[in-house]
């Protein structure tokens, strides 16, 4: 059955092809033999490290390709055999201005952009038997860069860039890779590769001993050589995978094509289109509108900064090779990679310690300084100037905010108390006030504006003359008279708020005295300052000069405030019973709160919230857990006193199971001062509390979800308190604990029913619905495209306003980078917008006889699921044995435990593992059963039990419609293809060895593989189409070419796993399983 499972399996995933669809080669290779003359380093390059010269727009025909010898190992999934004979393909791009001040930012050339007349990378390419001492030079001429067009090339045309950037990037960590470690290391690699690649595509067993033996002789030291090489290959794959997504952005935009879907400007046009794009409307959009992507720091995360650092820099060296350069450029940018893929061979890969809570604030910020400080402000200036275009109001409120879990997050984690939410806003602030500092500074050197060429206005000169400046150089110059004021106060309020010293100050000027200048009481004044200048500007012919750094700066303020992002506080119910039950019992008000039924707690907590006494008194002392949970809050409204009320505004409840859990966070606030007045009394006037937001986690909890926020308005005193929220309630949604509760199907439609029920209560009531959707990186816990899955959502749930987790293992991957970053922040409001004004497109006519058969699937599918996973006798062991769930706890990865309770072999539980290292663990060994387990069973199912062929006909075409104009439903079918896609029983097959009992192995990974092939038929038959991923050539290509990469991790991490179980306790073998297990999630492109 597992030989069938794995013929099958590389039969759909097929061989990875090159841009022509030919076989590769399995025995190409990655990086190249040093060249006799350049041994030393020294000297001119060899033949195949000659520098890619520039094409120019006149030169081109005439340009030549020097041939190479081959490349190996990590050649081979890009170049292929296509590679050798291939001419040189110039881009051609069109330039068309639109006469926008955005279309001329973005036609203008940059480092990260590549400009109309942009250079390809040379086109070298390779015979396929090596000649002795580099090969002698051939040249091709290529094709005339004149009569390319750009909309009559192939797809493989286009992607040729990135396979070219990936062969060399590849060809670079070849020659390092044989630089550091020799020949031998390097030998032994490819060895691993071909033979790899030979279990995949032939189920040759004897290539399987061949493998077997082959990574038992492995010395700790070549293991830890291999899995270095092939892991670095997949970040160095990751990185040309996204500047070719920024590289075809910017072609698109060259050649002036219409808006992409996922751009403001698709939205607007489709909205126009529509008739759904009137001034009015979209004016009381973004009026009314809130998008906020919360950072979390979740054990999944796998990079360390470190890495991330060279990779970026690597990313902005590539970008510069599709610039015009010199040879002698071009020659310093390669010596500059080269450089730099060195120092990430160099550089250790693993932490040697578990990241604090500290650490993780600082990874976090980090994002800021790369992307979100400029980038931010950036996008909102896109949106205001696509407004403008499309002759709608520009100017837009600060709609667009960031949130953080990392600090206030205690939801199983220890390490996060008062003191981490202290260090969390410090750091925050004192990033966000170094930004201000530095570009008041920048505009004081830019703003030369003297009164003697041009007026100024009363409000400026009024700032300027409050200005400490005593300089008489700066007289007539009031612009930089009245920053350098500004400069002080900014200085003055991070003192007063973060203390002497925590913000590095310039001098501001002769006279000038920093810390004793009135700080600002708030943002809003220094906003308001900042405006003082823009109007001046504006008025004295001078608005062109606020638009480089002004304006942004002032975008910046008005966003990030002096707390750069608003941070939720997160505790799990049960702990806030505890406490509660504590205070009562101490108080004398109640001996046994937590064994109380749900009525009488309810009774309980409103006549203590009623009572303006406190029940906590100052002569007792409190438990640990008590002072702990108590502090947080105590913190939390000093926070809010001292950076404003947005510094900490949310309280997420985990686990919320009842309405009590809701009221008990009430009264801990009214114990802390955070909530004020009381609740419920006569003449009660509650106010200033955090919102307090229901997380529903497991299926039952989200279809209770609506009543017990039903039974929670109707209490006494709750509907002033949302008077005083605006009239707004947030409600969180959970995807990962929902999979691992109900497995993927249901979890999917359990949430959208859930979703529909609270629009429909919060319709009735008067309230305004946002809700927060706790997405995963992975499709399992919620994760796939953010545009895709925020238009699936059900009519009427996202108006205007959505919360979304970005969570720790993808942030990287969509934020490291700054273009790819502003990318992804306006795919959010895009998204949001459509969803908004043309929530009819996600409510097909046929939707009722939809819902009826996704009610009839989801029943079977959890039913498949909870089966397989809580009822089959032996499944927690073949859980634990099957993958390396053991091996990630011990990961240094995070600072939150990858359990709520400490496992104990004998008494381990699925249930009391969290879903985040659950999925990560199938994606390690290649399952990814969180993303499609019990669909295939449920489809069959479904179509099995139609009475006759005509009725089971009817059931097909019933299915295929709903794949065709339901997004929920499509959406869905997309997001499990993609899993799919990433599956490999072949490789699982070899995790499912790991299991010492043969018969539960047999019985549980046959499952397993069936369900497999009955998802994939199911796919096929609703779909149309038999190759996976077939409506996205290019994800398929990508998935297709990491394999032969990624599978040899998963073999030596098999094999090194083995080890392991069996004793061996070298230092280096759990290093080299920690690496392989950081190499698969890099392959793959999430984690958890």
């Amino acid at each position: 059955m597992v030989a069938r499972a794995s013929r099958a399996t590389a039969r759909l995933a097929g061989c990875a092809s090159g841009p022509h669809g030919l076989r590769q080669d399995p025995e190409r290779s990655f990086g190249s033999r040093r060249h006799p003359a350049s041994a030393s380093g020294s000297g001119p390059p060899p033949p195949h490290r000659s520098p890619r010269r520039p094409v120019s727009s006149t030169d081109a025909p005439a340009r030549a390709v020097q041939r190479a010898p081959p490349h190996r190992l990590i050649a081979l999934a890009v170049a292929g055999p296509q590679f050798p004979f291939t001419r040189a393909f110039p881009r051609k791009s069109i330039v068309k201005s639109s006469g926008s001040a955005r279309a001329t930012r973005r036609n203008a050339v940059s480092s990260s952009s590549a400009p109309a007349n942009a250079e390809l990378p040379a086109r070298r390419a390779a015979k396929t038997a090596r000649k002795p001492n580099g090969a002698a030079a051939r040249t091709i001429a290529p094709t005339n860069a004149a009569s390319a067009k750009p909309h009559g090339r192939t797809r493989e045309d286009k992607d040729r860039p990135l396979f070219e950037d990936i062969r060399y990037l590849g060809r670079l960590l070849g020659d390092v890779v044989r630089e550091q470690e020799g020949d031998a290391v390097f030998d032994v690699v490819e060895t691993i590769r071909q033979t790899a690649v030979k279990f995949r595509r032939e189920d040759d067993k004897t290539a399987a001993q061949t493998l077997e033996k082959m990574l038992r002789k492995l010395t700790p030291e070549q293991t830890v050589s291999v899995v270095r090489a092939f892991s670095y290959f997949s970040h160095l794959a990751n990185i040309a995978e996204d500047r070719h997504h920024n590289r075809r952005r910017r072609i698109h935009a060259l050649a002036g094509s219409a808006p992409q879907a996922g751009t403001v400007a698709y939205a607007l046009d489709k909205l126009r289109q529509a008739g759904d794009a009137s001034s009015k409307t979209i004016k009381q959009f973004f009026e009314g509108a809130l998008i906020v992507p919360v950072l979390t720091a979740h054990p999944t995360e796998v990079q360390r900064k470190s890495i991330l650092d060279a990779q970026h820099d690597i990313a902005r060296l590539l970008a510069e090779r599709d610039q015009p350069l010199t040879a002698r450029e071009r020659a310093h940018n390669e010596a500059l990679l080269r450089a730099r893929v060195t120092t990430l061979w160099q550089t250790r890969m693993l932490r040697d310690a578990r990241l604090t809570v500290a650490d993780e604030i600082e990874n976090a910020l980090s994002y800021y300084r790369a992307t979100f400080l400029d980038e931010l402000p950036a996008l909102y200036t896109d949106i205001e100037e696509a407004l403008a275009e499309h002759g709608l109001p520009a100017r837009v409120p600060a709609f667009f905010q960031m949130g953080s879990w990392i600090g206030g997050d205690r939801d199983g984690n220890p390490n996060v108390t008062a003191a981490t939410l202290d260090e969390a806003i410090n750091r925050q602030a004192a990033v966000i006030f170094e930004h201000y500092l530095e570009q008041v500074h920048k505009l004081g050197a830019e703003l030369s504006v003297s009164n003697l060429l041009v007026g100024a206005s009363d409000a400026l000169k009024a700032l300027a003359a409050a200005s400490p400046d005593q300089s008489p150089h700066r007289v007539d110059e009031p612009y930089r008279r009245a920053l350098i004021g500004v400069y002080t106060r900014l200085a003055a309020s991070a003192r007063v708020r973060l203390g002497e010293g925590a913000v590095p100050v310039r001098s501001a000027g002769r006279g000038a005295a920093p810390v004793r200048a009135t700080p600002y009481a708030d943002a809003e004044e220094f906003v308001a300052d900042l405006r003082v200048l823009t109007d001046s500007l504006a008025v004295h012919h001078g608005e062109s000069l606020a638009t480089p750094r002004l304006a942004p700066l002032m975008r910046a303020a008005e966003v990030y405030g002096f707390h750069l992002a608003s941070i939720d506080l997160r505790q799990s119910s049960d702990i806030h019973e505890a406490v509660i039950a504590e205070l009562l019992a101490r108080g004398g008000v109640e001996p046994d709160y937590a064994a109380l039924p749900e009525a009488d707690k309810l009774r309980v907590l409103l006549a203590a919230l009623a009572d303006p006494r406190p029940l906590r008194s100052p002569y007792l002392d409190y438990s640990d857990l008590a002072k702990s949970e108590l502090g947080v809050l105590e913190r939390a409204h000093a926070i809010r006193a001292q950076f404003g009320a947005r510094a900490v505004r949310n309280y997420i409840i985990s686990h919320t199971e009842t309405v009590s859990d809701l009221v008990e966070v009430l009264l801990l606030q009214k114990e802390t001062g955070l909530f004020e007045g009381t609740l419920g009394a006569p003449h009660a006037n509650a106010r200033n509390g955090l919102m307090v937001i229901p997380l529903f986690e497991t299926i039952a909890d989200l279809r209770n979800a609506s009543d017990i926020m039903r039974e929670f308005f109707a209490l006494p005193g709750v509907g002033e308190l949302l008077a005083h929220q605006g009239h707004e309630q947030e409600v969180m949604l959970g995807y990962s604990d929902s999979n691992k509760d109900g497995g993927f199907l249901t979890s999917n439609w359990e949430l959208y029913r859930a979703e529909l029920a609270l629009v429909d209560l919060f319709h009735e009531r008067g309230i305004k619905l946002r809700l927060f959707h706790g997405r995963g990186g992975t499709v399992g816990r919620g994760g796939g495209p953010t545009y895709q899955a925020i238009l699936s959502q059900p009519p009427g749930t996202v108006n205007g306003q959505i919360r979304l987790t970005e969570q720790g293992e993808v942030i990287a991957s969509k934020f490291a980078n700054p273009e790819i970053g502003r990318r992804n922040l306006e795919t959010v409001v895009a998204a949001t917008l459509e969803a908004t004004l043309a929530p009819h497109s996600n409510a097909p006519k046929q939707l009722p006889a939809f819902e009826a058969a996704m009610q009839t699937l989801s029943d079977a599918a959890m039913a498949s699921y909870r089966a397989l996973v809580y009822e089959t006798p032996g499944f927690t062991d073949y859980f634990f044995s099957s993958t390396p769930i053991t091996e990630i706890a011990e990961l240094n990865i995070g600072s939150r435990p990858a359990s709520r309770k400490l496992q104990d072999p004998k008494h381990r539980k699925i249930e009391d593992l969290r879903a985040i290292p659950w999925g990560f663990s199938w994606g390690q060994c290649r399952l990814l059963l969180t993303g499609w387990y019990g669909f295939g069973g449920a489809v069959a199912a479904y179509l099995d039990g139609a009475p006759d062929a005509a009725e089971r006909g009817k059931r097909v075409a019933l299915l295929r419609k709903m794949n065709k104009t339901w997004p929920f439903f499509a959406n869905l079918l997309s997001n499990m293809d993609m899993v799919l896609a990433k599956t490999d029983l072949a490789v699982a097959s070899r995790y499912a060895q790991l299991v010492a009992d043969k018969k539960l192995r047999k019985h549980v990974f046959e499952r397993i593989v069936a369900e497999w092939h009955r998802t994939a038929s199911a796919l096929a038959e609703i779909t149309g189409a038999q190759a996976r991923l077939a409506a996205n050539p290019l994800l398929a290509r990508s998935i297709k070419n990491r394999f032969p990469y990624l599978d040899p991790l998963n073999h030596l991490q098999v094999e090194l796993i083995k080890r392991h179980r069996a004793g061996d306790t070298n230092a280096r073998l759990r290093r080299g399983i920690h690496l392989t297990i950081n190499g698969i999630a890099a392959g793959l492109r999430n984690t958890g």
